[in-house]
């Protein structure tokens, strides 16, 4: 990739009008569906980039394929059922020609990468092979690998007309294969890829140094030994396959007795949901492809060719290969010195002294999981009360709580069932936390909780202090090293009071309608963030200085999109950090000339959400767990919380912010038209991730 700029276009030409005569002009406003394929094609630019190190090169293409997966099982899902519903709308039909046309290009792309890659690992040692390249004693040893370990795990299942067309799972790999009997009548059967062995099979593993593996696609090994699930039968054909079904099942929580039920029902519905996706290989018959289509109710707009191994996201065990010479160099996060274990103070102690701001991950989770498992310890410990929405599956923030509970704290926990793909677990630890003894609240019907708020309440002599934690991200110990995300550890008692406030609103009936600092949705956010970026538009028409910084991982509201072209052509300077979706439009002449949009795209994934309003020079900054998306100020319970210690406003303002805006490397720029430029700047590079791993 040269050092050139580089324009990246996923999106159709738009007319740029000015002067305007409406901002509610469609023209405005980018398409969700194509601006989020063009964060794909972000992703991708990753895998793609030479000046990466190789194997994190095969992990973001593994996390591309990945992420295209969850755009069917959802964007395209709902795109799909809305054309049923409403068959003579064209323009749904007119976006999902659009989306297959791009993300054809996606495909196309991604596995000219791949090849490109594949050459790559084989210079280093790391071979992914064909069958037929293999040697004699190779295809050998495979051929007992098959009747050893794969061969007993696999079922064929006919189809004819005494057994019907069998059930494919959702994302499930399989091979459709035509087999001949005695009598020359030919028989369709499925064979399932299993997904419980390794996808790349390791070629006697033993004759090779660990770190320079001879790799094979297991379902090429099946393949190649097919036959001996029809014994005396020809093989005609036998080609992979793999579908996306759609999981976006509606939930009916009005209706629903039991939330949980509810939710432990709409997951088992999903194994029956309809396909969205085919994926096939190329040169697959036309005959074994209208069986598919036929019995799986596609078109052909939904058949998609691959051009190599069917799922790229199974390259994640390429990318774990044990080459340190081939990956990031690794980082150990720091811990502030007050924060440290060898601190003569306890958290508490810390907290009371004053705010604390950890900038995750290049400052350690651990503080927070601390703060969790000292207040399960602490004899004045009354209370813990959180909010949970994707713990992962070994909690140590859950052990901890189960711990309180031993101790005899009371404990509180909101568990969100909806966190979508993240349902099954979050279930399991509900249920656990709920036999334990907590109080377990599993959401809100109609809203999905996505805050993340932790609360203590101790005893300390004759007082009760309240010690709250507040977050950008999850309470996740493997995220918190993958994502950048902010915590806020605060003693502040006002704060205090409004997180006990909000906890009564998810675990009890309340129609309060305002917090003493805390932005709230859906009560008081969407109301408080219009009054705040009204409040610069009045500065700038004062004549004085107006300033927005707004860092959030999606900005889709058309409400606040409007709001932000107002600003704009009241003369406030409104710099953009948005990672995924933008169906703003930035630098549109009479519109959005004074908004600039920043996509910053590295090793570490952006989820830190903060704004910035310069205030006439009395600087406010919010952080939190919302998005400017009409789901997050109107159908979620998210927070913003205030950072109010002039120190901590510097850092944010100058450590933080700065470094994302100066960003040369990692930063795309988008243009009026929705595309994305990607100017690589060589030496003079300036990399935001970089320096905070530095510093």
């Amino acid at each position: 990739m040269s050092s050139a700029s580089k324009k990246i276009s996923p999106l159709p030409p738009a007319a740029i009008i000015a002067p305007v005569l409406s901002l509610d002009d469609p023209n405005f406003y980018v398409n969700r569906e194509l601006s989020l394929l063009a964060f794909q094609r972000r992703v991708l630019d990753e895998a793609r980039d030479p000046d990466n190190p190789l194997l994190e090169r095969v992990k973001f293409l593994s996390i591309f394929s990945s992420n295209l997966d969850e755009f069917f099982m959802v964007r395209v899902a709902v795109l799909k059922q809305k054309e049923a519903a409403t068959p003579h709308d064209r323009a749904v039909a007119e976006q999902l020609d659009q989306i297959a046309v791009e993300v054809k290009r996606l495909f196309s792309d991604a596995y000219a990468t791949w090849n490109e890659l594949s050459e790559a690992l084989a210079r280093e040692g790391i071979v992914v092979s064909k069958y037929l390249d293999l040697e004699p004693e190779e295809q050998t040893w495979l051929e007992t690998y098959f009747h050893d370990v794969i061969y007993p795990v696999l079922t064929p299942l006919a189809f004819d007309p005494g057994r019907p067309f069998p059930h494919i799972s959702n994302l499930s790999l399989n091979l459709a294969a035509v087999v001949r009997d005695q009598t020359g009548r030919e028989r369709f059967a499925r064979v399932k890829v299993p997904d419980t062995l390794p996808q790349l099979v390791k070629v006697m593993a033993a004759d090779r140094p660990a770190g320079k593996p001879k790799l094979i696609w297991l379902e090429q090994v099946i393949t190649h030994n097919v036959g001996h699930l029809f014994p005396g039968l020809e093989i005609i054909a036998a080609y992979p396959f793999r579908i996306i079904r759609d999981a976006e099942v509606e939930l009916q929580e009005l209706e629903s007795d039991d939330l949980l039920e509810s939710i432990e029902e709409a997951v088992r519905q999903r194994r029956f949901s309809d396909v969205v996706q085919l994926q096939v290989a190329q040169h697959i018959p036309d005959y074994l492809l209208k069986i598919l289509l036929a019995n799986l109710e596609l078109d052909a707009r939904d058949v998609y060719t691959m051009d190599g191994p069917v799922d790229l996201s199974r390259l994640k065990q390429i990318s774990g290969i044990d080459r340190h010479d081939l990956k990031d160099a690794p980082f150990t996060p720091q811990t502030p010195p007050e924060l440290r274990p060898k601190a003569e103070d306890d958290i508490f102690a810390v907290m009371k002294r004053g705010d604390v701001l950890l900038h995750h991950p290049f400052e350690a989770f651990q503080p927070v999981a601390e703060f969790v498992r000292r207040a399960a310890d602490d004899p004045d410990v009354l209370a813990i009360k959180m909010t949970l929405y994707r713990v992962g599956r070994n909690s140590p923030i859950v052990e901890s709580l189960l711990h309180a509970i031993e101790n005899g704290k009371q404990v509180a926990v909101l568990m969100e069932l909806k966190a979508r793909f993240d349902e099954e677990s979050n279930i399991e630890w509900a249920r656990a936390l709920e036999a334990a003894g907590v109080h377990v609240v599993y959401g809100l019907v109609g809203l999905k909780v996505h805050s993340k708020v932790a609360l203590v309440v101790r005893r300390e002599g004759e007082t009760i202090r309240r010690y709250v934690h507040l977050g950008t991200g999850n309470y996740n110990v493997v995220t918190a090293r993958l994502y950048t995300d902010l915590s806020f550890l605060t003693a502040d008692e006002e704060i205090g009071e409004d997180v006990t406030d909000l906890f009564n609103y998810v675990t009890g009936y309340s129609a309060k309608t305002d917090f003493n600092k805390l932005l709230v949705a859906p009560i008081n956010l969407r109301s408080k963030l219009e009054a705040l970026i009204r409040r610069e538009i009045e500065s700038a028409g004062r004549g004085e200085r107006a300033h927005l910084i707004l860092k959030m991982n999606a900005l889709e509201d058309h409400g606040m999109i409007r709001l932000l072209y107002e600003a704009s052509r009241a003369g406030v300077q409104v710099d953009l950090l948005v990672r995924g979706i933008c169906c703003l439009r930035p630098g549109i002449a009479g519109v959005s000339e004074n908004i600039r949009v920043v996509s910053i795209v590295g090793r570490f994934l952006e989820h830190s959400r903060i704004y910035y309003f310069r205030n006439g020079g009395q600087e406010q900054i919010y952080a939190g767990s919302a998005d400017f998306m009409g789901r997050n100020l109107d159908r979620r319970v998210e927070v913003l919380f205030p950072v109010e210690d002039p120190a901590l406003i510097a850092r944010l303002r100058d450590e933080i912010l700065a470094q994302y805006m100066a960003d040369n490397r990692n930063a795309r720029h988008m243009l009026p038209d929705g595309s994305y430029t990607w100017e690589k700047p060589g030496r003079a590079a300036k990399d935001s991730q970089a320096r905070f791993l530095k510093h």
